[in-house]
């Protein structure tokens, strides 16, 4: 026996035609799901950014007490006190405080701003960061950007020609600059550049001959700029170089770039349209540790050519010995490479799904 389909009123050729399948389309994730993994994902790498800090905080204070001496003894070291004037001063200075009272002193006005006075300047630290900050930003900025210029397109190039001569003396020589100690560079471009050939001022930022207006100073500053920033290009820029490196050889052999090839186009544009964007990603990471070595990677740098930077202040608060401004240079240099890589890790969450799968 048929069975047949009746239509609603009841006639058997009139049946109801079936009801069409949904379309196939890509699968969504629900939004409300997208936006609570990313406000887990962010709390938890904010959270461990917050702990470090906390870290820095404590250790700051108490890793420049082990600095001997007493700051009495180098404020008073050129002229003599009587005991009643150097309690004074202890007092001024709150040493008079017990530790941990200092300790809270400390950390409470570092969380509102207030990085103290210094011993050796007698002036707020705050003020004294922000007048050395510009010279800081200028010599490191500009090496930061040319060293991973620099690093990115010699490395993109030698690893597309592995085992080339090209790729055995960029790595060869980035390294040996990478392995050089920077005070070492330094003093062998002071004998060469201008020592020898006189081409370069030796030290410092400005020359005090100078006229004031502002294509003499811009020049002037220029002039001065040029050894510290090649010092400081030629001994980091090894190491961007050598990552762009290992990405592009992650890439060589993908089959998008056998397609691309395919397609007609030239080798150079393969490398630069392809394989360089998708080696980009594994090194956003060191382009943001970059950033953040802007205030604290030229230290060594700003000593050996004198330049007037929160580097070279670092190092002359070491010899004297001024704990607050050591304190505060520290918080600042760890904490600037702190939130780069937190900057970078969520700077992953939209650059790369399998994060966002996870």
């Amino acid at each position: 026996m048929t069975a047949h389909r009746l239509s609603a009123d009841g006639d058997p050729d009139r049946a109801p035609a079936a009801e069409p399948a949904p379309a196939a389309g890509p699968r969504i994730a629900p939004t409300g799901r997208v936006t609570t993994g990313f406000v887990r994902y962010l709390l938890k790498h904010v959270s461990g950014a917050a702990v470090s800090l906390l870290l820095v905080l404590f250790s700051s204070f108490f890793i420049f007490r082990l600095i001997g001496g007493d700051p009495i003894d180098q404020l008073t070291r050129e002229r003599p006190v009587s005991p009643e004037q150097r309690a004074a001063m202890r007092a001024e200075l709150g040493l008079d405080q017990p530790m941990w009272n200092q300790f809270y002193d400390y950390i409470a006005g570092t969380l509102t701003g207030d990085l103290g006075t210094s011993f050796q300047f007698r002036r707020p630290i705050s003020e004294l960061i922000i007048e050395r900050f510009p010279a800081t930003l200028l010599l490191s900025g500009t090496g930061v950007v040319l060293a991973v210029l620099l690093g990115f397109w010699v490395g993109s190039r030698a690893g597309w020609k592995q085992g080339s001569r090209f790729d055995r003396g960029q790595v060869g020589a980035g390294l040996l600059l990478y392995s050089a100690p920077t005070f070492w560079l330094g003093m062998i471009a002071i004998l060469v550049f201008s020592r020898y050939l006189g081409l370069f001022p030796v030290n410092g930022m400005r020359s005090p001959s100078t006229p004031d207006d502002l294509l003499s100073q811009t020049i002037d500053i220029g002039h001065h700029l040029v050894l510290p920033v090649l010092t400081y290009t030629a001994v980091v820029y090894a190491g961007y170089l050598m990552v762009m490196r290992s990405s592009i050889l992650d890439e060589v052999g993908a089959d998008y770039l056998t397609t691309a090839r395919a397609k007609g186009l030239r080798d150079d544009a393969v490398r630069r349209r392809h394989a360089v964007p998708n080696a980009l990603l594994p090194t956003i990471t060191m382009v943001f540790l970059a950033i953040g070595n802007i205030v604290n990677g030229a230290i060594i740098t700003e000593a050996v050519f004198s330049w007037p930077g929160l580097g070279s202040l670092f190092v002359s608060s070491i010899f004297y010995p001024d704990r607050p401004v050591l304190q505060a240079l520290f918080v600042l240099f760890s904490g600037s490479t702190i939130v780069a890589v937190l900057c970078a890790e969520i700077l992953y969450w939209f650059i790369d799904p399998r994060i966002r799968r996870s």
